[in-house]
């Protein structure tokens, strides 16, 4: 088996059992190993100390598939992994009530650059990297053995590929091709996801349980819900009692979804108001008319694509919520989100806080808030730990 030797005191992200090994980490490669082909990871006393996946293009030159020095990495090992994340997921309260879902979520689940969701009778899944990329057949068979389902589509369609030196891929994989728009229950909720052409691999699954939290500080409230897309907060919030949403996104195409699932759960069409519109551009126009709401939902794109654009992600994360801040009528609820990993959460409270000073508003955090449960972030990988919220009271 080909090998990666570490250079000298670089063995500590390793016995910490973190599964990335950077490429400057390595002092040499034995063998000449081919992209996602498992490879021995060792220190220089020739000590083995795991196995993982050989990415020669990309930063992250290994990722580990075992800490197990003599753990075979094989179909039988990928399927006990899968099996497990499987389990976790309908073991757990949301796998009795809903048919969406993550199955798979990457490092956390032992299985580094893997996602699986699933959407009715269709998964859908993201390669990543070429551990992955290596093993896709072998994947596919398995989940397909293991998940009763009608098939399985590829959205492999993001720029990290091209890091691991991978084309990006969209497709069916196995299986019938799903339908323009698959039909999906989450809890007492009800939503058309397009698993070909929709943001991520259709839906924020992340947010299911927060869209539930979030609806039930909104009975009998006029809501501003931004960035809006296809109408998962305004549907959770009318269903929770809200009076009214109005839902702001750029993408029509979204906010045309968004529509179709406000009849889908049978609500009245006088309560929803949908605009497409630059959001940031819509608050500073409803500020200026004066116009105001008892609650604003926060739930922007990544903001930060790297460590470089933090700075630049805070100003536009402290203008929407001082902007959101204005809008709200005394007593208000703020319910505000960032999908930035590089942006942890107590520089995300801080730039709320900075906001709040700015907008001479008095904020009190009621709840904090976090991705699903099905997106698990394991101990010795924190990086799988990007979304965070916080409901908070505006006096």
């Amino acid at each position: 088996m080909a090998a990666i030797i570490l250079k000298s005191g670089r063995e500590k992200s390793i016995r910490n059992r973190h599964p990335w090994i950077f490429s400057g980490a390595i002092e040499k490669v034995e063998g000449s190993p081919a992209r996602g082909e498992t490879v021995a990871i060792r220190t220089r006393d020739g000590r083995v100390c795991g196995r993982g996946a050989f990415s020669p293009r990309s930063q992250i030159a290994v990722r580990v598939w075992t800490f197990q020095p003599e753990e075979d990495v094989s179909a039988a090992f990928l399927r006990i992994r899968l099996e497990r994340a499987v389990a976790f997921r309908q073991r757990g309260p949301a796998g009795r009530n809903i048919n969406t879902g993550r199955l798979v979520y990457a490092e956390s689940d032992g299985l580094p650059g893997l996602i699986v969701d699933r959407y009715g009778d269709f998964l859908v899944c993201q390669f990543l990297a070429a551990g992955t990329e290596y093993w896709k057949r072998t994947i596919l068979e398995i989940l397909a053995d293991l998940i009763p389902i009608k098939g399985i589509y590829e959205r492999s369609d993001v720029t990290v590929r091209e890091k691991e030196g991978l084309p990006q891929n969209t497709g069916i994989l196995l299986g019938e091709a799903p339908p323009d728009m698959v039909k999906i229950k989450d809890g007492p909720f009800r939503f058309l996801v397009d698993i070909r052409r929709g943001h991520k691999t259709g839906f924020y699954l992340d947010q299911c349980k927060n869209r539930r939290l979030a609806a039930e500080y909104l009975d009998q409230a006029e809501v501003l819900d931004c960035f809006a897309y296809t109408g998962g907060f305004c549907i959770a919030a009318l269903k929770g009692g809200a009076a009214s949403v109005t839902s702001l996104d750029s993408s029509g195409q979204a906010l045309a979804v968004a529509g179709q699932n406000a009849v889908l759960n049978s609500l009245d069409p006088a309560a929803v108001q949908l605009e497409q519109t630059d959001v940031f551009a819509a608050l500073r126009r409803y500020a200026a008319i004066g116009r105001s709401f008892d609650a604003v939902i926060l739930d922007p794109p990544k903001f930060a694509q790297s460590a470089r654009d933090v700075k630049q992600a805070c100003r536009a994360y402290k203008d929407i919520n001082l902007a959101a801040m204005k809008l709200l009528r005394p007593g208000g609820i703020l319910i505000t989100f960032s999908c930035s990993h590089h942006v942890d959460r107590d520089l995300f409270q801080k730039t709320v806080a900075y906001a709040a000073l700015d907008a001479r508003r008095d904020v009190q955090i009621v709840q904090r808030l976090h991705q699903a449960p099905d997106h698990p972030v394991s101990l010795n990988f924190p990086e799988g730990e990007y979304l965070k919220g916080l409901i908070c009271r505006v006096g």
